[in-house]
């Protein structure tokens, strides 16, 4: 027991703070898909590109 009472706020706080990790993990995930998409489609080919 921490000895606090518990407030509306603290209950807030942790909800805003759990949504914003959610949103942080999607964000990621989608960059990572973004990411192997593009190594996907671009394959082989990047090796045998000539500047």
């Amino acid at each position: 027991m921490t000895g606090q009472p518990k407030t509306p706020e603290s209950d807030a706080a942790r909800s805003l703070k759990s949504r914003n990790r959610a949103l942080a993990f999607v964000l990621v995930g989608f960059v990572v898909l973004f990411f192997v998409m593009t190594l996907v489609r671009l394959g082989g080919n990047v090796a045998e590109r000539s500047f």
